[in-house]
């Protein structure tokens, strides 16, 4: 009789044992990695339309920080169909110098982009995002000769243009 008692609480253990492997086994493969993106800031992008389909001189871009602070983004590119450019997390407001250099003369235009900012979460592991909805757009015209808002929504999405922009066809 002993052996047989002595079986069933060996038994029992094995048997608890068993499940609570298992349990620890389902656990384990109910928590998955968290998939934040590498990157919360969106991406504006500008793809050259009308007569000039790619930069034949040289473009660079600052965006003006506030404070009296500002970050060349890219400097000189040259033969480009398309660029893209940062936004802000949360201004109302956001401003890009843009520079066109070709051959003979340097021109400067200043783009002034108006937004609404909303917050997106991801999960509470993740940095925190903004996306963003165009409101208006605006932009002196040196170089420039229009820019047409295609998406006026800014997200994760970068196959999307957000904006049509016309350089004027400069010629010497």
């Amino acid at each position: 009789m002993r052996k047989n008692s002595t079986y069933k609480r060996f038994a029992g253990l094995l048997l608890s044992g068993k499940l609570w492997i298992t349990a620890m086994v389902f656990l384990v493969a109910a928590c998955s990695s968290i998939d934040c993106p590498l990157n919360s800031k969106v991406y504006t992008k500008y793809k050259l339309a009308g007569e000039v389909k790619k930069i034949d001189g040289k473009l660079t871009a600052i965006i003006d920080l506030g404070d009296e602070n500002d970050s060349t983004w890219f400097n000189q590119i040259t033969a480009v169909d398309s660029f893209e450019i940062p936004m802000s997390y949360q201004r109302e407001e956001d401003k890009i110098h843009l520079i066109y250099t070709d051959t003979v003369t340097t021109y400067h235009d200043t783009i002034v982009i108006k937004k609404t900012n909303t917050p997106h979460f991801e999960a509470v592991d993740c940095s925190p995002a903004f996306f963003h909805h165009i409101e208006n757009i605006s932009y002196t015209r040196n170089c420039i000769d229009s820019i047409v808002i295609n998406n006026p929504n800014v997200n994760y999405d970068a196959s999307k243009s957000t904006f049509y922009i016309y350089f004027k066809s400069i010629k010497y």
